[in-house]
């Protein structure tokens, strides 16, 4: 199973087009919708977990490219420095997708790679500053 978080730029003309589901129908691909900002008649923004097989990943990006989709793979991601974290517990309170949570009864902080969207609420919110986000840069399939 291949996956990558990526970001969809939707042009105004398409906004109202059911694209996304697209890629489950006819591309075998299973999406997660992490965060989106779209409305009719204006361009949208919308960040996606996509996962399939490698050959159906690519199928489906140059689909969304030929729709007229700028696709971009997230720039940033969020870690966790282990040796800075308290386990005070204060990120778990500001993450939306869960991908931060507090294990019992140990009451330690679990962090989730896979459920987090990258929205960077949990920096800020984290005393001693172990949440951090770093840059990534690898290219998409062409």
């Amino acid at each position: 199973m291949y996956s990558r978080m990526l970001v969809l730029q939707f042009p105004m003309t398409e906004v109202e087009k059911p694209i996304v589901c697209f890629l489950a129908k006819d591309y075998n691909l299973k999406f997660n919708i992490l965060k989106a900002s779209i409305l009719p008649r204006k361009e949208g923004v919308m960040v996606l977990e996509l996962s399939g097989t490698r050959r159906d990943f690519n199928k489906g990006v140059q689909y969304l490219k030929g729709c007229g989709v700028q696709v971009h793979p997230v720039g940033q991601e969020i870690d966790r420095n282990r040796a800075t974290c308290t386990h005070c517990g204060a990120c778990t309170a500001v993450c939306p997708t869960g991908a931060l949570s507090i294990k019992r009864p140990e009451m330690s902080v679990q962090f989730n790679k896979r459920k987090c969207s990258v929205c960077g609420l949990c920096v800020p919110a984290c005393p001693p500053r172990a949440m951090e986000i770093h840059t990534i840069g690898s290219p998409l399939p062409a």
